[in-house]
C-alpha cells in the first residue's frame, strides 16, 4: 500500500510540474508563445536600467515563429522621447528553449517558466564592453497580471541573484503600442545608431 501511495504521489508531482509549465526539461511548443505580449515586469543589473527604472513603463512584443525555427520579435518600447519600434531575429542555440540574437550585440535568451497560455518568464544575457549583463522579464498576454504570477516572478528573480531594488513591476500605458501606426519606422532610418543608443540608455537592450 505504501509503495502504491508513493507511486501515485510521484505521478501527481509530474503532472503538477507539467501543468506549471516546467520548461527546464521539456521542449518548447513555439506555437504557444507566438502572438502579442506585454512586458509587465523586469529585473536587471544594468546601470542604465537602475538609473531609469522609475521612468519605465510596460512595453509590447509580438513573436512570430518563422519556418526555419527562428523567432522574429517586434517591440514597441515607450520612452519619454518617443515610442520606439524595432525587430530582432532570434535563432535556436541547440540548447532547450534558448535563442540568440546578434542584433546590437550578442544576446542570449532562455525561457525559464511559462504556463503555456497567459505568461512566460525570460532570462536574457548580453555582452557589452567585456561585461555580461543579465535581465529577467515577465511577459503577459494581458496588462493585468495575477498576484501569484507577480510573486512567482519576484521569487525567480531573487533566485537568479537580483535584489529587490533591481526588480520592477512596470506601470500600464496606452500611448506606445504595436497596433498603432507611426509616421516613420525606426527600422528604416539612417539614425539607427541613435535609436539603439537610446535603448541602451533606458536599459531595455
Amino acid at each position: 500500500m505504501r509503495t502504491m501511495e508513493l507511486s501515485l504521489g510521484l505521478v501527481l508531482l509530474c503532472l503538477l510540474r507539467v501543468q506549471a509549465g516546467d520548461t527546464a526539461t521539456g521542449e518548447l511548443d513555439e506555437s504557444k508563445i507566438a502572438g502579442t505580449w506585454y512586458i509587465t515586469a523586469m529585473a536587471s543589473d544594468s546601470e542604465a536600467y537602475l538609473q531609469k527604472k522609475d521612468q519605465l513603463k510596460m512595453a509590447m512584443a509580438n513573436i512570430e515563429v518563422l519556418g526555419d525555427g527562428d523567432l522574429k520579435v517586434s517591440f514597441a518600447i515607450p520612452t519619454p522621447e518617443r515610442c520606439m519600434k524595432f525587430e530582432s531575429i532570434y535563432k535556436p542555440t541547440g540548447r532547450p528553449n534558448e535563442y540568440c540574437s546578434t542584433d546590437r550585440g550578442n544576446k542570449t535568451v532562455q525561457l525559464v517558466d511559462t504556463d503555456g497560455s497567459s505568461y512566460m518568464i525570460v532570462f536574457a544575457t548580453r555582452e557589452k564592453d567585456k561585461k555580461t549583463l543579465h535581465m529577467l522579464r515577465l511577459y503577459s498576454r494581458s496588462q493585468w497580471v495575477r498576484p501569484e504570477i507577480e510573486s512567482l516572478f519576484k521569487r525567480l528573480a531573487e533566485k537568479k541573484g537580483f535584489t529587490k531594488e533591481t526588480i520592477w513591476m512596470l506601470p500600464r500605458q496606452e500611448e506606445c503600442r504595436l497596433d498603432k501606426p507611426q509616421a516613420m519606422s525606426l527600422l528604416g532610418l539612417c539614425g539607427q545608431t541613435w535609436t539603439f543608443t537610446s535603448l541602451k540608455r533606458w536599459g531595455y537592450n
